[in-house]
């Protein structure tokens, strides 16, 4: 039986110049954060730049819009069309009948929804969602901020799980951390962003080589 490999997504990517520079060291995935109050937001214009650099030289990673509580016709207006992401990752509150419209309005573009995990119990109402969206992404719950915040989901809420759809785990996700992620929890995927970072965007490349290799390896 072949062994799945652990995909691996460097996320709050600001510049043409490392988005080159992560998918030479062997990223999946690449997310442009498109939440205006995040630290880590660029411009529409920018981030097709960033899509189009890679579209160019790295086309077979994913290239991932973060998204969060906007109206469709916006998504439909303003996210779409060439260099084009390949993926709208849903960060925000969106419901069951979002995800529904959205997938059938845009169904040759992926869909994931960022759940954000305080307790167990939020992981129960990810199910419902399966049929409508492509990837499930577990962050961890904070106050402050929908995402990037550098916090940790509890691991006893990470391990055995199951779901129909792949799921990534995000949040607080460090080198050290990244042993028992693969060896106790076991997602498709992990997203990793604050952990890797000098300041809000801008990564440290070689804490982003040693994470990847540790994963990849």
């Amino acid at each position: 039986m072949l062994e799945t490999k652990t995909l691996v997504k460097i996320c709050g990517i600001t510049s043409i110049e490392q988005a080159v520079q992560v998918a030479e060291l062997g990223a999946n995935a690449i997310g442009i954060i498109s939440v205006d109050e995040s630290p880590r937001y660029i411009s529409s214009e920018k981030k097709k730049e960033i899509f189009k650099s890679l579209k160019d030289l790295y086309p077979n990673i994913e290239r991932v819009s973060v998204v969060k509580d906007i109206p469709i016709d916006l998504i439909i207006k303003s996210f779409l069309g060439e260099p084009n992401e390949t993926i709208i990752q849903l960060h925000g509150d969106e419901d069951i009948d979002y995800c529904q419209k959205l997938k059938q309005l845009i169904p040759n573009v992926g869909l994931w929804k960022a759940f954000r995990i305080k307790n167990k119990k939020d992981l129960d109402k990810i199910k419902p969602y399966e049929n409508y969206i492509d990837a499930i992404l577990l962050d961890s719950w904070n106050k402050e901020t929908y995402g990037g915040s550098g916090k940790r989901i509890k691991q006893k809420y990470l391990e055995d799980l199951s779901f129909r759809k792949p799921w990534w785990i995000a949040g607080g996700v460090s080198k050290e951390w990244i042993g028992e992620i693969l060896k106790n929890i076991k997602p498709n995927g992990i997203d990793i962003s604050s952990s890797i970072e000098i300041s809000p965007g801008i990564k440290d490349l070689e804490k982003t080589k040693q994470i990847i290799k540790k994963i990849k390896k």
